[in-house]
């Protein structure tokens, strides 16, 4: 049924895949497996669309799906203003990048996993992101980006952070499809995660610990 569900969900079938997630959910499915695979699914539409495939409105739909799906099986509580109590992370997509998919999901497993998540959304100034770790003191700053022209307001954004005297205080991590370890070079970012899964890992290595 697991992969019923990625598939109903990268074939943008938003009924088909809300009912397999309740019946996995009455079957005893933990509600984080299925938003896991969910985003696996959102995953493989990224790369559809970076590989021109698929596009904004493709996209957009998905973004939907999921939300709809995390309402749908998350239980009551547990949502977005349940705060968490590992570390504190401030997550926006970067200014110029209007895409919100990919911050969106990792900022809800973020809050599944016992982490405060304050999301500044998206087209964020580098400003509005110095401003939020002064205010906020995050343990954590994610900057999103799904285009590449991203990379140069990751870039300013993490040499902003610097300039208010804030870059000891604060680990920052890089994400989006097109992020890799030469994009986190170029940003003078801390780590960097291509997808949900690796930036669960890299908030946990950062805050608990853990490898």
């Amino acid at each position: 049924m697991s992969q019923e569900l990625k598939d109903a969900i990268a074939g943008l079938r938003m009924d088909e895949a809300l009912a397999l997630a309740r019946r996995m959910v009455a079957d005893g499915t933990d509600p984080l497996t299925i938003i896991a695979e969910g985003s696996e699914a959102m995953q493989a539409i990224g790369r559809r669309y970076a590989e021109g495939e698929a596009f904004i409105p493709e996209l957009i739909m998905g973004g939907e799906i999921m939300k709809s799906l995390s309402a749908e099986v998350l239980p009551e509580g547990s949502g977005p203003d349940s705060g968490g109590s590992k570390g504190t992370v401030v997550i926006g997509t970067v200014q110029g990048d209007i895409h919100d998919i990919g911050k969106d999901i990792v900022a809800l497993m973020l809050r599944m996993n016992g982490y405060t998540v304050h999301d500044l959304g998206t087209d964020v100034p580098g400003e509005d992101f110095v401003a939020a770790v002064r205010e906020q003191e995050p343990d954590i700053l994610a900057l999103s980006g799904l285009l590449t022209l991203a990379f140069d307001a990751m870039r300013s954004t993490v040499e902003g952070i610097a300039a208010a005297g804030l870059r000891d205080k604060v680990r920052i991590m890089v994400g989006g499809a097109a992020v890799d370890e030469n994009v986190r070079a170029y940003t003078g970012a801390d780590g960097w995660g291509d997808d949900v899964g690796h930036a669960i890992k890299l908030a946990g290595a950062w805050t608990e610990g853990d490898a």
